[in-house]
């Protein structure tokens, strides 16, 4: 049964950016848990989040922001700017900051889960139990094929950059999703969803290929706390084969493979993720 979560919309006016974020409050549940939603290359964090929020039952407050190029999240003048990945940790700390949440767990999707790594290591002792959702730079475990996928990404965002929208979303899907089951009303529904900031989504897709320049992966896996990732059934095999790899290496690394699903799980499966979170929260608060 879903629970009763009020939904307020607020902005949070910094020096270069106005980040839009939704705030979720459950009376009915009674936990001081608070838990952050950081949403994917492309898309607002309502689009992604609102139907796993209706299920989750361990916290009272949820907040879900929109990242930079994407939602209802600006620049001061309008415009669209390429951003870096350590922006977007910047930002996240400002408006947790602002709200007074000095703890709180956190989950990620797709870019929105390297921001959530990136934070985790850069802030440990803020954040509890995590769950990610295909986040980016964990596709493969060789790091140099994972490199060489980011180019794919590279080509699509420049066909947006190019006003071929369709083109760039469709080859950015190809990349990132090749055994989607692909009919034309869903295909149609997510060209709209990622094609509606064009620009801010190629500077997002951009912002990850900077980030695999410069980061050290292992490094950033090392600094993880109790994990918790998804996968989509229907994903590549390479992917699953290092997660696969991470579970068993990693003691606080919690695999999902979740079927009939691709890289656009959360919108395929939300009540069943919702009830996975449930699920390894308790495990994580009894351990």
């Amino acid at each position: 049964m879903n629970h009763p979560f009020t939904k307020t919309t607020r902005q949070l006016k910094l020096a270069d950016q106005h980040i839009t974020y939704r705030l979720y409050k459950n009376p009915d549940i009674d936990s001081t848990r608070k838990l952050v939603l950081l949403h994917g290359a492309g898309v607002a964090g309502v689009d992604t989040w609102e139907m796993i929020t209706a299920f989750l039952t361990h916290w009272g407050e949820v907040l879900v922001p929109d990242q930079r190029g994407m939602g209802d999240t600006q620049y001061p003048d309008g415009q669209e700017y390429a951003f870096k990945t350590q922006e977007l940790v910047a930002d996240m700390n400002a408006l947790v900051d602002h709200l007074g949440w000095w703890d709180f767990d956190l989950a990620g999707y797709s870019m929105g889960g390297l921001v959530s790594l990136l934070f985790k290591q850069q802030h440990s002792d803020r954040v509890g139990k995590q769950f990610i959702l295909e986040a980016a730079v964990l596709d493969r475990s060789c790091w140099n094929s994972t490199i060489e996928l980011r180019q794919r990404y590279s080509d699509a965002a420049g066909q947006l950059r190019q006003d071929n929208v369709r083109h760039g979303v469709v080859g950015f899907l190809d990349a990132i999703s090749p055994n989607r089951r692909v009919s034309p009303q869903v295909e149609e529904l997510t060209i709209s969803r990622l094609g509606q900031r064009p620009e801010g989504f190629s500077n997002a897709l951009d912002c990850v290929t900077h980030a695999i320049n410069e980061i050290d992966r292992d490094s950033l896996v090392a600094a993880q706390g109790d994990v918790t990732s998804f996968i989509g059934g229907n994903s590549v095999e390479l992917m699953h084969e290092y997660q696969k790899e991470l579970a068993e290496r990693l003691p606080n690394w919690h695999y999902f493979m979740m079927p009939g699903t691709d890289h656009s799980l959360p919108y395929q499966k939300p009540r069943q993720i919702a009830r996975i979170m449930n699920s390894e929260m308790d495990r994580f608060l009894n351990k």
